[in-house]
Parts: structure tokens; sequence; C-alpha cells
């Protein structure tokens, strides 16, 4: 009877029902299961030259025994052996731990092979494999996987040989040659064979890149059909804007739009006049002018007939993107309005009953925007900024206050592009990667703890001028297990170092949101000139004044929190300084340093930072939301992301992906895929 995929791993020879048990333990019940079970590394057992092997290097070679093994206990099952091997030209020690039962076959004249950590000072192999006779037995790659229970690393090779064989010529490729051949990615069977047993690297390195590319482009096609689907469900408005006017904007806008900036606009105000609803991501750096496009967007809504609506996480944020808009769209006869948390009840009113009939054109404000007595006329465009900080549910009440109205969130972090694809892959992503010209890049620089009261001294020069100053700690209060500087303690120092020159205030994530909301203000307005805080103040502060900021321990932040923190000065006219005070201990630690002394490009600082953490540190443990990839790696395989995107778009867009016999494998990977949990592509 011929072998197929769905065939039980029982009907592998040396599968009982307790070794059927514990493979079921580890996901396998078929034998598609087991040969789709990937090896996280292969074993190097190449024979190599000692005289070409670096210090601490794994190496495996070949070589005579020339002396009798001598054994030495060295307590309860604890034993250390060794043995003199001529291996070519190098007399070596072969040290063998806990591996006693071995001497008895170790005789002086024969062959042996051995596989180890070398020590080249000592001209040492710290023997972890060992086989009697020449190389022959061993692989020269040897696969091994995450296994638990009582299956080992042999027997579980042993399996997966014999299934790779059962299926042999039978496994159809999910991937037609249509694809697979402009790419040169190997078929099923030889990339299933390079993935586990690879005759040299350049054929594991074959099998991996086609099973990356297929894992993302099956992940690819979910996405992009996930949103195709929506898209097609969200009617959307189709908002005829005027063109003209909306240009007319621009022109007499106090400043030149970059061409990120001018770019963003056209993707929007394309989505815009769409009959579909717009669901768009706008990523842009602190300072790369986020606002100013949403003025433009908003204001090309309002053209149309309809109003807009600009959500912010705070009042005091909130407060400023009224300013800003209010000084561009006020002169050409927007109605704009601001509704937060502290909007007197008669002054609401008056809002509430001027938005239902329409005399108000953009609403400005808080969550107070989502209370259920906040009815728009005619709601054309809702934009959230900083959109991370509010729930799902809150940003669906905003949307659903009008009929079908486009949807732009906005945010500062930046985020890597492979996350973007990958955690907003059903959202559409405009990047704003120009800064405008002539703004001042912020320096940096990184300094060692016992140097604090240099830094001092620089930051009473730089109050002395007038210029306002953030200091930051990672913690509120002392704590037993970290030794860090605590804002508390930090605040009482700083009141005792400027005491009769500066006011010093404290902010934390303990004080009431109305306590934060006041500190924020009497800052901004100057009457607290040094701001301690933890990272509290890390979105949508804009005080121009602030040109100087001291961060305690650095080295315990990620480098996008850092950049997103520094991103709190020099955003006015005056040079901004940031000071890293940090004593890393670790490489990692260092080069975070290092990395933002060298560069005010945050989505520079967010690649590496992907790099240096992984994807699940970057978002957070908790806030995932990204795929797992049993071979696909976010970091290095950008490129074949991309690839496997735009290569996704045009298959579901073509007939023949639907229809053709030779697209069914794909097909049904997509419908059985998880891309995305809870929804299914039927």
């Amino acid at each position: 009877m011929e072998t197929n995929k769905y065939d039980l791993v029982a009907s592998l020879k040396g599968v009982g029902s307790s070794t059927a048990n514990a493979l079921q333990d580890l996901g396998i019940v078929t034998l598609e299961d087991l040969v789709m079970t990937f090896p996280y590394r292969h074993e190097d057992f190449r024979l190599k030259n000692l005289a070409e092997t670096a210090h601490n290097e794994r190496v495996t070679v070949e070589g005579r025994v020339e002396s009798e093994p001598s054994l030495l206990f060295l307590g309860k099952n604890k034993s250390r052996m060794q043995v003199r091997i001529l291996a070519g030209q190098h007399l070596i020690k072969a040290v063998f731990f806990n591996q006693g039962y071995l001497k008895d076959k170790i005789i002086p004249g024969s062959i042996v092979t051995v596989s180890g950590k070398w020590d080249r000072g000592r001209q040492v192999i710290n023997v972890s494999t060992f086989s009697i006779g020449p190389k022959t037995d061993l692989q020269d790659f040897e696969p091994v996987y995450s296994l638990k229970g009582s299956i080992n690393q042999k027997t579980f090779r042993k399996f997966m040989r014999q299934a790779l064989d059962h299926l042999k010529g039978s496994l159809v490729d999910p991937l037609p040659d249509s694809i697979r051949v402009p790419y040169r990615l190997p078929g099923i069977s030889d990339a299933l064979e390079g993935i586990h047993f690879p005759l040299d690297a350049e054929h594991s390195k074959d099998a991996r890149r086609r099973f990356v590319y297929e894992e993302l482009l099956v992940f690819q096609l979910k996405m992009q059909a996930i949103k195709k689907v929506r898209k097609e469900q969200n009617v959307g408005n189709g908002i005829a804007f005027h063109n003209d006017l909306v240009k007319k904007l621009i022109e007499t806008l106090p400043y030149e739009l970059t061409d990120a900036q001018k770019r963003v606009v056209n993707e929007i105000c394309r989505d815009l006049r769409e009959p579909h609803r717009m669901n768009r991501l706008l990523q842009g750096d602190v300072g790369s002018g986020k606002t100013i496009v949403a003025a433009i967007c908003l204001y090309a809504v309002i053209t149309a007939g309809y109003q807009g609506a600009l959500m912010a996480p705070t009042e005091i944020l909130a407060e400023q993107h009224a300013s800003s808009l209010d000084e561009w769209l006020a002169p050409i006869g927007v109605r704009i309005a601001l509704l937060t948390g502290s909007t007197k009840t008669k002054a609401r009113r008056a809002v509430l009953e001027n938005l239902a009939a329409g005399t108000i054109d953009l609403l400005i404000g808080t969550h107070a925007l989502i209370q259920p007595d906040v009815v728009f006329k005619k709601l054309g465009l809702v934009i959230t900024d900083e959109q991370h900080r509010f729930g799902v549910e809150q940003r669906r009440v905003l949307k659903d206050k009008g009929e079908n109205p486009d949807v732009l969130f906005m945010t500062a972090t930046p985020i890597p592009r492979t996350l973007a694809i990958t955690a907003f892959g059903e959202m559409d992503v405009s990047i704003i990667d120009e800064m405008p010209a002539g703004r001042k890049k912020i320096e940096t620089h990184w300094m060692k703890p016992d140097q604090l009261h240099k830094l001092i001294a620089r930051l009473k020069s730089e109050l002395a001028t007038g210029r306002q100053a953030y200091i930051i700690c990672p913690l509120i209060e002392e704590s037993e297990k970290l030794d860090v500087q605590n804002a508390v303690d930090v605040y009482n120092m700083m009141t005792e170092e400027l005491k009769g020159t500066s006011t010093v205030g404290l902010m934390h994530g303990r004080l009431h949101s109305d306590e934060k909301e006041q500190v924020m203000r009497d800052f901004s307005e100057g009457a607290i000139q040094v701001l301690v805080s933890t990272t509290v103040v890390e979105v949508g502060v804009n005080v121009p004044n602030a040109t100087f900021m001291i961060i305690f321990d650095a080295e315990r932040f990620g480098l996008a929190q850092l950049h997103q923190l520094r991103g709190r000065v020099g955003r006015g006219e005056h040079q901004s300084f940031c000071v890293l005070l940090a004593d890393p201990k670790s490489e990692e630690g260092k080069e975070r340093m290092v990395s933002m002394t060298e560069t005010n490009d945050g989505f520079i600082l967010a690649e590496k930072d992907l790099e240096l953490r992984g994807p699940g540190d970057f978002f957070g443990k908790k806030q995932s939301g990204l795929p797992e990839f049993k071979v696909a790696d976010l970091v290095h395989d950008y490129r074949a992301l991309n690839t496997a995107k735009v290569d996704a778009e045009r298959l579901l867009d073509s007939k023949e992906f639907w229809d053709s016999s030779e697209m069914a494998g794909l097909r049904e990977m997509l419908i059985n895929s998880k891309a995305m949990d809870g929804e299914r592509i039927d």
C-alpha cells in the first residue's frame, strides 16, 4: 500500500504505543507532522584542520590513539578521562567528562573520531561526541531538534530518516513551478532532505531559503486575503474633496512639506477618494511632521462637507494639537472645537449642540470624544494619535460614531519595517522617513555614573540661560532587587542641588491623572524648570524650551524607548542635549549606548533594537501580535518577507490562483493557515 503524508507515525518501525504518545506530546501524529518538525540547528561534524581552528571553536577530528586512557574519579558519578590522539600533525589530548565506561573501548593504535570544543592553548578537545573508527557513521551535519520527554535525538533522527524515505516521491509540492523556479527554490522532497539531513552547507542553505519563503508567502496570503475581505466589506464614503482648496492650504503653510510628507498626504488622500473605508497606520519619528499631515487630510474631508475628529491620549496633547490646527486651519474658515474631561458643563453642552448641528467642522479631544452624548452630523475621518495608548474598544466606539468614516492611526514610535508588515499586515502603512529641513540634531552623550558631579554642573549652566530640563529615572522608589536610581531619590537630590535657583517637579505613574496633567502644565508654562520623571513623559509632550535631558541607568531601557524619551527635547530653536548616564556590563548594553550617540534616526534605532532584543521583546511579551514562525526570522529575512508580500498581493488578484490545479496546494495551505487566530479564509 502506498505511503502518504496522512499515515500515522505508529506505522514507522520502532514506534510502539508509548513512543506514539511521546511523539503526540510533541504535536506529531502523522508522517507529515513529523517531517515538518524542523531542527533548530545542525551539529557540524565535518573534519577540520586543527591549525585552522580558532580557540573555543567546535571541531571534529579523526586520529590514532597514542596512549592508554587515564581515568580519574572526582566524586559520586563524576569522572575525568584523558587520552592522547595523533590527529594529522597534532598530538592532542582528548578529555572525556563522566564517560568512564568508554575506557575499555579506547585501544592504543586504533582509529577514533572525536568532536568537541577546541582549547587551542592547551591543545585539548573537550569531547562531546565520540565514535570508534574513521568518520563513517556520522553525517557531516546532524540535525538537533527541540525535544522533550523520553525521546532522544538519536531515536528521533532514526524516525525522521524512515519517514522521509517512506514519503519520497509521494509528496505534492504546494509551491508550483511558476513560483519556485524563478527563485531557484528546491522542490519539496529535496528541501525536506536539506532541512533535516543536508549533504553540505549549500544544501542546508537552499532548503532553509525555500521554507522561509513558503512560510512567509502563506502568512502574507492570509494577511492580504483578510485585508482584501475587510476592505470589500467595509464600504466607505468615497470622499470627493476639493483638490484645489487642499493645494491652496499647502501653499499657505509656514514651511514647505518634505518629500516624505507629500508622499504620505497623497497616499491618504487617495484612500479618502476610494469607495472602501480607509484603515491606515501613519508612522513618523518624533518631529517628522505628522500633525501637519493630519491637518491637511482633515481639511480635505471638510472641503467635501464632512466633519473630522482627532483623538489624543492626554489633555495636554489634545490641547497642543488644537493649538497647531487652529493656527493652520482657522484662518481659512475651519470651525474647530476642543473637548476634554476638563471642559466645563456649559461649554461642553455648546460643543455638543454645534457638533450635532454641523457647525463644528473639526473636533479635537481625549477619550471624552467617545462618550455616548457626543454625536456628529456627518463624520468623515477619524484620526487616533498614539493609537497604542487606546484600547481596541475605545478606537471602535469613535469610528462607529459616523457612517463608515475613514480611519487613520498615527504613532511616533518607529516600528521596524518587518514588524510593521507583520503586526499591522491587515492595515496599509504610511511612513514619514524624512525630517524637516533645518531641524537641529540632538547632541547625545554617554557618561559613567562617577561623572555625575560634572553633569550637574553642565545642567546648572544650561538652566542659567533660561532653559528647562528633564531627568528620567527607571523606578519610582527604592527597590531592593534593582540597584538603580529612582525618581523620588533623584527628585530629593536635585531639589537640594538646585535650591534657590530652580524649581524641581516630580512626575510618575502613581500620580492621579489630574496631578500628572497639573505637573506637565506647570512644566510647559515654565513654573517648573527641572522635571524629574519616570517614562510617563514618553509620548506627546511639547515643551520647546526644554533643551537638556539626563537619563539615569540608561542601560535599563531599550533603544526605541531611549529614542522616544530623547524626543522630548530638541523641539525648539535652541540646541538640545541628551546625556545617557549608564555603566552597562553586557556588550549588548554598551552597543545600545553607542548606537544612541551615533544616530538620531528612530527607524535605524528601531531596526537595531529588533536585532539586539528580538521581536518578542520589542513589543513586549503580552502584546506579541506577531506570528510564531518555524523557520523564518523577522530580523534576517526582511527581503523574503517583502518579496512574499508583493507575490501574495499579485496571486490574490489573479484568477489563476483561485482556479488552477497547480495552485491547489497553496490554496489548501492558505485555508488551513493559522497566521491569524480566529480568522479563516474559506
